[in-house]
């Protein structure tokens, strides 16, 4: 399948942002991020930016005060999805102006729709920032 969730949390292991690509029930959601939340944000920057944790890989990168963990398939290519991750923060800050936690608070719908608009069932289907953007760019216009 590819990636199976995508989180991002603060520096005090808040979520902020979480989509799911495969089911699974609220309490096993909030158990899963606070395992993994407490795994990758325990780790120091020296250490590598994978983490195995049950059936999955867990693959995560700081950017200011947020982390982004993507978790994958073991047969996932990580420096793939370190690229992804990259991709995401490249895409809202060309809309956002440098994101920042705040920007992800106050417009969830759009960091949701920008998800969206890059991954499809748990499958990478858009690399172009321009093309991500385009939608949301036409929301704003009619606002």
């Amino acid at each position: 399948m590819g990636i199976r969730f995508i989180v991002m949390v603060n520096k005090q292991g808040q979520t902020r942002l979480a989509q799911y690509y495969e089911y699974l029930t609220l309490d096993r959601r909030r158990a899963l991020e606070a395992e993994i939340v407490r795994k990758c944000l325990a780790r120091t920057e020296n250490q590598c930016s994978f983490v195995e944790h049950r059936t999955y890989k867990i693959v995560y990168r700081r950017y200011a005060s947020l982390f982004f963990l993507v978790g994958v398939d073991n047969d996932e290519n990580e420096l793939a999805i370190l690229e992804f991750i990259h991709l995401l923060v490249e895409t809202m800050d060309r809309h956002f102006g440098n994101v920042c936690e705040l920007d992800i608070m106050f417009h969830l719908e759009k960091a949701h729709f920008m998800l969206e608009e890059m991954v499809m069932n748990g499958h990478l289907v858009e690399t172009s920032k321009s093309n991500i953007l385009a939608p949301i760019q036409l929301m704003d216009r009619a606002s």
